[in-house]
């Protein structure tokens, strides 16, 4: 018996992996974050499998089930929104899984930032404006930041924030950044990406908190911030060049065909 964990994605049914649905169609149990993810990934259970819901369940109910799966010698599928690597509570689950002996495995999913990204039809790093992507959140209810994980800090690099789970937490985000990235700095709140109600709020760090006050955002957001989200004039990268040396492209090879 196996609990097979897998990245369900941010929202659209059909940004499951191929692997994560060949998993699924073959596991007679499958538990699945019911507010997080949509119904239509269900249709590629197996008919007759048992289908739970953990919006309601706490931790020692999820254990529960995974203890009476393995008592039946039944494969688990195990549900969870985007990218099990991020805020995806699986660490806990993991650990209990190793404390009763049960196997697991992972399948990565299309993480909330890509989605979010492909919603905005752009990179989120350009060359020489920014180059590093920055995922991180804010304290919350669930979970405090380590004291030297802080918005100023990694705002001092300059680099894209992809900030989760702090909608709620917007005055933060400004108060905190402004005096880093300037008030006209590029901000991108984009609201349930993939999903068929998806939005996209384009401000700045002076202006999105009265965007947000005339169009709220309760859950399920991701904040951008970083000059990278302004359309603007960079260098394109010498990757593509005719005159960059690569394996699969030799220069000397490039300037003896032109």
């Amino acid at each position: 018996m196996t609990v097979h964990f897998i990245g369900a994605g941010p929202g659209a049914a059909d940004l499951l992996t191929l692997r994560g649905r060949d998993i699924l169609a073959r596991c007679p149990v499958c538990l699945f974050a019911g507010s997080l993810i949509p119904r239509a990934i269900l249709a590629h259970c197996p008919p007759g499998a048992r289908i739970i819901d953990t919006a309601p369940l706490d931790l020692d109910a999820i254990e529960a089930e995974f203890v009476a799966a393995d008592a039946a010698g039944l494969d688990v599928a195990r549900l969870q929104s985007g990218d099990l690597s991020l805020y995806s509570a699986v660490a806990e689950q993991i650990r209990r899984l190793r404390r009763h002996g049960i196997d697991y495995t992972m399948t990565p999913g299309v993480p909330s930032f890509a989605a979010a990204a492909a919603a905005l039809g752009q990179e989120l790093t350009l060359p020489e404006i920014a180059q590093s992507l920055v995922i991180t959140r804010v304290p919350g209810r669930a979970s405090a930041m380590p004291a030297r994980e802080t918005l100023a800090g990694f705002g001092m690099t300059g680099a894209t924030l992809a900030i989760h789970l702090a909608i709620h937490a917007i005055a933060i985000v400004v108060a905190d950044l402004t005096p880093l990235y300037g008030a006209d700095c590029p901000v991108v709140v984009v609201v349930r990406a993939s999903w068929p109600d998806q939005r996209i709020l384009r401000g700045t760090l002076g202006t999105i908190e009265a965007l947000l006050a005339v169009d709220p955002v309760e859950r399920t957001a991701l904040i951008l911030v970083g000059p990278s989200l302004h359309p603007q004039a960079f260098r394109e990268s010498a990757l593509y060049d005719s005159g960059y040396d690569r394996r699969f492209r030799p220069a000397s090879e490039s300037g003896a065909a032109s």
